[in-house]
Parts: structure tokens; C-alpha cells; sequence
């Protein structure tokens, strides 16, 4: 069983106006459900130059940015992108209006649901200004009629912030110092009913000491910001903002803040309700990923005392289940249930489920995806950026082969929660939420510093203490488990000081921790979100290559048999597999169908990859000749070969016939199965093989439908042949297959000995009695020596296994040049560029295509020399003529290459075989009937007079010596199929052997 995705060819580069979106944090434009909302669409997207302040005199200093009209929301940035940042659901705005302002100013007032006034000056043109205002008051009508601006009263009340900024809440009165509830902590006692939202750290308290944590003066701090910048949907991220994340968040507000931050609240917000509908549809159900789900649930954060019980459990299972129902395709991935496990103890329930939402599917795209390509690829941008501001470091590591991934995949995954304790990681995640990734590789750099200082202490003898002792333990690390136990070490002792000798109290409070955070914010700050997108891009192809390498290895390994094929032919069938379906891409996998008997080990089927119809005949045309329309074409500016797919029932066919567990679609096994049953066969076991795949019933017989079929088959088969040798060989092989299946026929009930030698009516066939079996089969095919050739080494030769050139992936546009190439150089447009070329040939009378034939043997207009027919004469003058109804007026032709030497001097009034009557053929083989009636009247053909005589006429005994020894001849080379009795007979013919007498 195997999984085999091409996601990650189909990834493309964000728009423009995409990556607005995940600047502002905004939720994609499109509802849950797949469909777009049809009322926002009439509302324009716009930008403006603006100016923003804040109706208080003093309180924050003005800045100049752009105002973003993205419905339904409203941002805004500074110029520089990081000092000012706002997003607001335009549901919050309660009243806009025009400042009477100087000649020339055009300032916007908007009141906000929190009672807080933003003053925006639009510094653009009147026209453009107008134009803004006109979709800002239509965006909030659309708002007003859906009824959203209602849903903020009820909304806000589930927002810790609400209660912490009122002067009239009593919710300290019920806390600890921790933020925890006091209430929770009496024995059977329940809990105290709060509308606001928290997390498990209310009942089971949150990590880390208080006091040490400073959370009074951190509450108070925040409740200051919140009363002058808003709160949760209206917040202002001025500079203070990120200052105060950067010094922590309190506990009992961290879970709101990284919602707000994060822009997950939008998300809950909009869809209120769907948490708990989305459980209520999916209950009780099962699949992989609730398995595995179930397998990781006890080792998430086991230390924390809410999951060592079953309320913690239960909260993370909804979460992570809840998540793997809404997105089937990505499911469930191992570290999913720490990141669920670390925000619960902050978080409700819903809270988390949005907010896993938007860290697996925007701020870390990738990271928790089967093949984990997001992780990968930043991996590989931490390695690039390490050489190139570490080179020392980098250089000792690939001298002593130090995997630098080896202790840095961890940290990303899992954004430090699993490498530092607890308290220290929530600070890392408390920024993540606020700057973006950029902090994991910031923290990452520092976290490697030691290294760093370890070279620089071997050229520089006279270093700091403290630089010296870590150096002498680097010295040590030769190999991945050495690097791995340093870094433990460093990352328990974060809450130590940093300076302990030091004289100075205040150097003395400082944690190494803190240290970390000041030197990753200042002495890395060069990381910046462009530079590392820029890297993503560099490094994102050879990502995809070596993941694409190890999951074809892996397919490959996973294959139950081989057959016949060794690793590398198997790799060149999944190779044209991959191609095909990055063209088609096939439906998910899903899990196969549940059976009636468990295996004995007890072990269940994993979903696997299984191409249909439409992907096969992609892959079909990839390995077949014939499976394709290859076209050579010349119009006098190029000289180009296109290739298109070929349909008919014959692919079709085969794609049910290699379909052994009738399921519609096939696996990787089902098509190195059936590939190793053809391309390995010799001639009796392909003219099986053939035959077999045309019998429906699998009763060994065809009948006269299945006859038609399959001899449409060689006709698609050969339909680009040189020459009318093929299309001789396929009208023959219908000849002798009707007369043998009528000659074979079991005589009807009521025919006596009398009706048997005369004239009778044609009789009638049933469509689906038993008509040609294997042996005839092989008998009518083994009379024509083409069909032979096929059969034996054509049909074989036909599936090429060829190394095919890498698919094309997806373009990193560079610049503007990138951009405009990328634009201009699309299929449909070389398709234009094609057909416009062509047209220009036709017309200068340059334009030529020629079809390449799929068995390629003649290349010549010359046919082979026929064979006898197998049949007998007896055989030959059966009257069953059930099927042979055709017109006499239209007898089939003899070509010089039939297989039936019919002498017409000899019987000219004796009825020849015909082919059953139009009506029951198809068109391609009623096409193939009319050319050879039209066959080209030769001299040498013509019968001459009988006045008309030679002298060679005088010389007839020596012809017939000449014939006698040429069939003598023929009998010795074929003498295998003949009795001893029949050989005697034989001998006594010839002339030398007969008496004078005689």
C-alpha cells in the first residue's frame, strides 16, 4: 500500500492580493462550504494612502501607511509595515463620518464598537478618495442587511478583555494570582458559569510561578493598552503592542491575544456555531486519523496535571478529531497534539480548533502535511542562512557530520514547546503569533551562537569566561548525540542567570533567557519575512525533488511483488505513474472497503493512491505505442511532435481487467501486476492473454459480439500502419474466425442427415452463446503470419519502459522578468502559437503531418507472402452461414496476402465466406472492408483466353514436378502438425515413390 501525492507540484507562488491577506491575517474570501459569498462580491477591493491617528490629542503620534478596503474588514499598515497594524471587521464600525476639515483635507472619523475613534486622512486625489468612500459605505450596508453587526454584542462577551477593561467586573475577586479560577479548586464544587472563554489553566492552573512571572504588573500593563487601542475584534497594534508581547503575556489573556494576533478570531467569529455542528455531524465516526489520533493523545505534554486526566484528554480528542473531519485531506500528523495540547491550557475549545486552523493551514503551511515539505524546506533555509552568517560553524558541522536538522526539526515542529520548558516556549510562541515565523529562525540562530563562540575562542585565546567553558564542551561534540545533549543542557538552564559573577545586581537578574530574546530581536534582526520567502523560493524545487526521490523509493519498497520487473523498471512505471497524475491528479485516498474477514495479524489496510479512467489513459499513453496519437508536424517554421491520448473500449478494457479487486480504480501494485502479465509473455501466452481480456464471462469462450470487439482492437492497434497489411491480416482473421466458429458449431436438434448435406437457411446465433474458444482462437492467429509476429514479439515490444524526463515543476517567479515569462510562456498560449504556425504553413503549401505507427515492423507498401489456411475443405464447405450474410453482390475480395487461396477459375459458382452484414459492425471495421474491396486490379491477375496458349503450356509435367517438390517442401518444414499416418500418406504421393504401374 502506498500514498502518492503531487500536491506539491501543483503549488503556486501567492498573489498579490493573497499575500494582503496573510499580511492583515484575513480568512480566505470563500465560505466554509466551498461556495463564494455572493453579497461580497459587489463590493470592490482598494487601497488608499491615508494617515492615521487617534481622536485623543497626545496619545499616540500620527502615522502615514496605506488604508486597505478588503470586504467585509477594513486595515491599514504604516509605510514601513511593522510599526502600525490594524484589521477590523467592518461589522464594528458604528458610525463614519466627513471632518470639517481645511481646503483640501479629506479625514474620515470612525467610531468603533469599543468607543474608541480613529481619525484617517486620505491623502490621494479627490476622485480616488470619493471612490473609497462610496465602497466603504456600501461594504457597510452589505454588513448591516446580513445581520452581522448584532452578532458583535453576543461575540465580545466571550472575550477576556471585556471584563478586564470594565471598572464594574468582579473577575479578579474570583482568581488567583495565576489568572486561574478560585472557585474550581473546593471539592465537589461546580464550576462557576463565565461567559468569557479560557482554556484548561483554570481549572489545573497555568505553568510557572506568578510571582517570578510578574502576571499582576503584566495585567495591568495590558489593561492600560486595551482601554486607549481597543480590544480583541477592534484591536490597534501600535509599536507598545509588540513591546508588551515581547516582555509576555499574562496568562489569563494569553489565549485571546494569540487569536486576535493571529487573526483566528475572524475565523470564529464568521462561523459561529460550526465547532460544535461539525462535531455533532461526525459522532461516532471512525478513520485513520482518529487512530492515530487516539495512539498520541497520552503522550501530549503528560507532565501537564490537565492531561493527566480525562477532561484534558477529552478536549485535546474533539480538537484534534474535530480538525481531521474538516480537512480529510491533510487529517491528522504526529506534533499536531502538542501545538493542540499547549494552546488548550490557554484556550476553549473553539478557540483552539480555529486557531490549529490557521497554524497548519497559513502561518505554517506544510509543517504538518504527510510528507512534512513545509518543515523541509524551512530546514533547508536554516541550514542556508547558518552558512551564510555562521560560516565557522557551519564548517566544524560538516567536518565532524553533525546533522544540524537533528536538533532543529524539533523546534520548529513543535515551536519549542517539546525543547524548552514550558514558560519559556509560550514566550517564543507569544511572539511567533505577533512578528510571524521569522522569530522560529531568529531563536534558532541563537540557540546555535554557542557554536559560534566555540570557533571564535580557537583564534581568540584571551575570550570571556563563560564563552571559554562552552567552548571546551564543544570541543567535545564529534558527533549528532553530543550536539543533541549540549543543547538540552542550554535549554534547561534558561531561567538561570546569565551573569551570576557579576557584580552589578541588575546583570545578575538577568535570565539566559532574556539574553536569548535580546540578541535573536538585535543582533539577528537582519531576518526579516522577505529574505526568508526569497530562500523558501531558492530551495523549494530541490525540496520537491528529494521528497518526490524518497516517496518513489518508498512506493517501490511498499509493493507486495515486484513480479518480474526489478526496482528500477518499477521505478520507470512510477515514473510515468507521477506524470500522469500531476496531469490528471486522482481523486484522495481513501480507506479500502471494509472486509468480511479480518487478517490474522489483525493489521487493516491503509489508504493507498488509486488512479481512475481518466488518469490511466495518461499513464497508458506513457508506456504504450498505440496508447497514443503521436504526430509529426512540419509547417516551415518548426519541426515538432505532438502527442494527445488515444481513446477507445480497448484501454478501457484493459483498465477493468487489470482492475482484479473491483474497485474502479487501480493502485501502483494493480499496475506493476498487470504490466509484469504482458510484458514478459511469449507468443501462446499473449494470444491467452489477449484472448482473455476480451472474454466478459471468463467462460473461456468469445462470442460473435466479442469477435467484433476484439478485432476492433487490432484495428486501433494498427490504425497507423504503413501499408494494408495489417488491416489484410485483421479482415482474414475475421474471415477464418466466423468460418471456424461456424464450422465448429453443434448442429440443431431438429437438422436430420438429409438437411445436413444440402442448402439451409442461415441459422441463427444467440449474442451470447459460446462461439470461439482459446484453441480456435490460437489456431485462426498462428494461419496469418503478421498476426503471428504480433503476437510473438510486437504486442510485447509495444509497452516501452523508457526513462522519462522530469515533470516540469512549478516556476518561482524572479522579478519582473520572472513574472512577464512565467505570464507569457503557458500551454495555451504555445497552443496558440502551434495552430497560428500551422495555418501559416497551410498556406504556403509547407504543412505535413505524418502519423507514427505504433508497431512500426513495415515501411514499406509491401505486404508478406500468405500462409495456408488451416482449414480443412471439409470444413470449408460447412453450410452454417449464420453470420456470413453479406450480399453476394459485394463478395470480399482476395488480396494477394489472404490467408485463403481461393481458386476462383477452379469454383467460380461455390459461395465464398463473408463477414456478417453491415448493420453489425462498426464503422472502423466497415472502413476497413471497403478499402479492401477496392483493391488495385493487377495484370497478372487477369484470366486469359483459352485460344490463348504458350509454348511453356507444352511444359506442364515439369510444372507439376516443380509443385510437387515445392509442396514436398512445405510438408518436411510443417511436418510437426501431421499424424505418422498422414506422413505416410504423404511420402506414397510422391512421384518417385509411385509404381509404373499405378
Amino acid at each position: 500500500m502506498s500514498t502518492i501525492s503531487t500536491a506539491l507540484r501543483h503549488f503556486k507562488e501567492p498573489t498579490k492580493e493573497q499575500l494582503t491577506q496573510i499580511f492583515f491575517s484575513l480568512p480566505s474570501t470563500g465560505s466554509l462550504d466551498g461556495t463564494e459569498k455572493t453579497a461580497e462580491q459587489h463590493v470592490e477591493k482598494m487601497e488608499i494612502n491615508a494617515v492615521l491617528s487617534l481622536g485623543v490629542q497626545g496619545v499616540e503620534d500620527s502615522y502615514a501607511g496605506k488604508l486597505y478596503m478588503i470586504a467585509p474588514y477594513l486595515a491599514f499598515t504604516s509605510l514601513d509595515r511593522k510599526s502600525v497594524r490594524f484589521t477590523i471587521p467592518l461589522s464594528t464600525i458604528r458610525r463614519v463620518e466627513r471632518l470639517n476639515a481645511r481646503a483640501g483635507i479629506y479625514a474620515l472619523s470612525l467610531s468603533t464598537w469599543h468607543g474608541q475613534k480613529i481619525i484617517v486622512q486620505l491623502t490621494s486625489l479627490r476622485p480616488t478618495a470619493d471612490l473609497f468612500c462610496s465602497l466603504l459605505r456600501d461594504a457597510l450596508k452589505i454588513e448591516l442587511q446580513r445581520g452581522q453587526m448584532k452578532q458583535v454584542k453576543g461575540f465580545v462577551k466571550t472575550c477576556y478583555s471585556e471584563a478586564l477593561v470594565s471598572d464594574s467586573s468582579t473577575v479578579a475577586d474570583n482568581e488567583r494570582e495565576d489568572g486561574s479560577l478560585i472557585s474550581e479548586e473546593k471539592e465537589n464544587a461546580a464550576p462557576r458559569e463565565s461567559t468569557y472563554h479560557g482554556g484548561l489553566g483554570l481549572r489545573f492552573k497555568f505553568p510557572g510561578d506568578p510571582k517570578k512571572l510578574r502576571e499582576a504588573s503584566k495585567i495591568k500593563l495590558w489593561a492600560t493598552y486595551l482601554r486607549a487601542h481597543g480590544r480583541n475584534l477592534t484591536l490597534l497594534r501600535y509599536p507598545q503592542c509588540t513591546r508588551l508581547v515581547q516582555v509576555g503575556l499574562p496568562n489569563r489573556l494569553r489565549g485571546e491575544m494569540w487569536e486576535t494576533l493571529s487573526g483566528s478570531m475572524y475565523l470564529r467569529f464568521s462561523n459561529p456555531g460550526f465547532y460544535e455542528d461539525l462535531l455533532k455531524k461526525n459522532e461516532g465516526r471512525t478513520s485513520t486519523s482518529t487512530e492515530d489520533i487516539e495512539k498520541d493523545l497520552h503522550r501530549s505534554l503528560p507532565e501537564y496535571a490537565g492531561y493527566q486526566s480525562e477532561e484534558g484528554i477529552g478536549a485535546l480528542r474533539r480538537v484534534l478529531q474535530a480538525y481531521s473531519f474538516k480537512n480529510p485531506e491533510l487529517g491528522y500528523c504526529q506534533a499536531m497534539n502538542i501545538l493542540a495540547a499547549a494552546i488548550l491550557i490557554y484556550m476553549s475549545e473553539e478557540q483552539a480548533f480555529w486557531l490549529l486552523e490557521v497554524l497548519c493551514d497559513r502561518l505554517l503551511p506544510g509543517y504538518y502535511a504527510p510528507s512534512m515539505h513545509g518543515t523541509l524546506l524551512d530546514q533547508r533555509v536554516f541550514e542556508s542562512l547558518v552558512q551564510r552568517t555562521l560560516p565557522i560553524i557551519h564548517e566544524h558541522f560538516q567536518k565532524v557530520d553533525v546533522q544540524l536538522s537533528v536538533a532543529s526539526l524539533p523546534w520548529f515542529l513543535s515551536l519549542y514547546i517539546n525543547s524548552m520548558p514550558m514558560i519559556f516556549a509560550f514566550r517564543i510562541v507569544d511572539c511567533f503569533f505577533c512578528m510571524g515565523p521569522k522569530v522560529l529562525f531568529q531563536v534558532g540562530f541563537v540557540s546555535s551562537i554557542l557554536m559560534a563562540h566555540q570557533m571564535l575562542i580557537r583564534c581568540f585565546t584571551h575570550s570571556l569566561a563563560i564563552l571559554k567553558i562552552n567552548g571546551e564542551k564543544l570541543l567535545q561534540i564529534q558527533d549528532d548525540g553530543g550536539f543533541l545533549n549540549l543543547m538540552r543542557d542550554y535549554f534547561a538552564s534558561l531561567g538561570d542567570s546569565a551573569h551570576p559573577n557579576s557584580t552589578d545586581p541588575r546583570a545578575r537578574a538577568i535570565t539566559r533567557f532574556q539574553e536569548l530574546l535580546l540578541v535573536s530581536f538585535r543582533e539577528f534582526s537582519v531576518i526579516t519575512d522577505d529574505l526568508i520567502v526569497s530562500e523558501r523560493k531558492r530551495f523549494r524545487n530541490e525540496i520537491i525533488h528529494n521528497i518526490e526521490s524518497f516517496s518513489k523509493r518508498a512506493a517501490i519498497r511498499n509493493l507486495k511483488t515486484l513480479g518480474r520487473f526489478t526496482k528500477d523498471q518499477a521505478g520507470l512505471i512510477y515514473d510515468a505513474l507521477y506524470i500522469a497524475m500531476c496531469i490528471v491528479p486522482p481523486p484522495a485516498p481513501v480507506n479500502p472497503p471494509p472486509a468480511l474477514l479480518t487478517p490474522h495479524d489483525g493489521t487493516e489496510e491503509k489508504p493507498e493512491t488509486r488512479i481512475e479512467l481518466s488518469t490511466f489513459q495518461y499513464f497508458l499513453c506513457e508506456i504504450a505505442t498505440w496508447a497514443r496519437n503521436e504526430k509529426v508536424v512540419s509547417n516551415g517554421f518548426q519541426h515538432r511532435v505532438d502527442r494527445e491520448i488515444a481513446e477507445h473500449e480497448f484501454i478501457n478494457r484493459l483498465f477493468f481487467f487489470w482492475d482484479t479487486s473491483c474497485r474502479g480504480a487501480l493502485s501502483f501494485q494493480d499496475l506493476v501486476s498487470g504490466l509484469d502479465g504482458v510484458m514478459f509473455n511469449d507468443l501462446m501466452e499473449n494470444i491467452e492473454w489477449f484472448f482473455n481480456m476480451h472474454d466478459k464471462n471468463k467462460d473461456g469462450f468469445l462470442t460473435k459480439d466479442e469477435v467484433l470487439t476484439l478485432s476492433e482492437s487490432f484495428l486501433f492497434i494498427f490504425r497507423y500502419e504503413v501499408g494494408d497489411a495489417y488491416l489484410g491480416a485483421v479482415s482474414r482473421f475475421m474471415t477464418n474466425a466466423f468460418e471456424y466458429g461456424d464450422a465448429l458449431l453443434p448442429p440443431a436438434e431438429d437438422e436430420d442427415e438429409e438437411t445436413r448435406g444440402g442448402e439451409t437457411e442461415p441459422r441463427v446465433i444467440e449474442s451470447n452463446q459460446p462461439y470461439l474458444n482459446l484453441a480456435t482462437f490460437r489456431m485462426v492467429v498462428l494461419a496469418d503470419e503478421i498476426l503471428e509476429s504480433f503476437f510473438e514479439s510486437d504486442l510485447t515490444n509495444s509497452f516501452r519502459l523508457e526513462t522519462l524526463p522530469d515533470a516540469e515543476l512549478p516556476m518561482s517567479s524572479s522579478g519582473l522578468l520572472g513574472d512577464l515569462w512565467s505570464t507569457i510562456a503557458t500551454d495555451s498560449n504555445k497552443k496558440i502559437f502551434n495552430m497560428f504556425t500551422d495555418e501559416i504553413g497551410k498556406t504556403i503549401g509547407k504543412h505535413q503531418v505524418i502519423h507514427r505507427p505504433s508497431i512500426g515492423r513495415y515501411t514499406k507498401l509491401e505486404e508478406p507472402k500468405a500462409r495456408e489456411s488451416l482449414l480443412t475443405p471439409s470444413m470449408r464447405k460447412s453450410p452454417s452461414k449464420a453470420s456470413l450474410a453479406a450480399p453476394v453482390s459485394a463478395p470480399l475480395a482476395s488480396s494477394s496476402s489472404s490467408a485463403l487461396a481461393v481458386d476462383v477459375k477452379a469454383s467460380p459458382s461455390k459461395e465464398l465466406p463473408t463477414i456478417p452484414p453491415s448493420a453489425t459492425l462498426s464503422p472502423m471495421v466497415q472502413a476497413v472492408n471497403a478499402r479492401l474491396m477496392e483493391r488495385t486490379p493487377f495484370a497478372i491477375d487477369d484470366a486469359k483466353d483459352d485460344d490463348y496458349e504458350s509454348d511453356d503450356d507444352l511444359d506442364a509435367g515439369d510444372n507439376d514436378d516443380q509443385v510437387m517438390d515445392e509442396v514436398d517442401a512445405f510438408l518436411e518444414a510443417h511436418d510437426s502438425g501431421l499424424t505418422d499416418a498422414d506422413q505416410e500418406v504423404a511420402n506414397g504421393m510422391h512421384p518417385l515413390n509411385l509404381h509404373p504401374g499405378t
